[in-house]
């Protein structure tokens, strides 16, 4: 078996964009790719972020 590429979704403050992208890399390629994110200062889980992304899985199904 093949190693995971390795992402890093980097953006300043790691609470939405980098969340963003690193939960939709896993969900649709968390097969091949292990997906983490950082930020340069710690915000915090964005709620919008987590509403929307859940939103919109939700409406895949």
């Amino acid at each position: 078996m093949s190693e995971k590429l390795n992402v890093l979704s980097l953006c300043t403050g790691n609470s939405c964009r980098s969340q963003m992208t690193e939960g939709w890399t896993l969900h649709l390629k968390g097969d091949v790719i292990e997906a983490c994110s950082a930020g340069i200062e710690t915000h915090g889980l964005d709620q919008n972020a987590v509403k929307v992304m859940a939103e919109s899985i939700s409406s895949r199904t």
